[in-house]
């Protein structure tokens, strides 16, 4: 990705914490932030997304959604599963 590009990974943390790393961010000149999520997180990353552009930045905007399946091995047990994962592009 270029550095006009960041991408944030969303996971467990609060949501509040997500959309200060998306302003931090912004704030470094780059001019699209990525929020990736999969799984259960993909609800918390649309919270993210929304707050941030609903709350903090009101010019920004959801420039591109990518949604997709990825196949999960366990170690332990050798079964595969499948989880749901996203991507927004969100530009300043």
């Amino acid at each position: 990705m270029s550095s006009e590009t960041s991408t944030i990974l969303i996971g467990k943390k609060p949501v509040l914490s997500y959309v200060l790393a998306a302003m931090t961010a912004f704030q470094n000149n780059n001019k699209t932030v990525v929020l990736k999520a999969r799984g259960r997180a993909i609800s918390r990353a649309v919270d993210v997304a929304q707050v941030l552009i609903n709350r903090f930045l009101t010019t920004a905007k959801v420039s591109k959604i990518e949604i997709g399946t990825e196949k999960l091995q366990n170690k332990e047990t050798g079964t595969t599963s499948n989880v749901s994962t996203i991507e927004i592009h969100v530009s300043a």
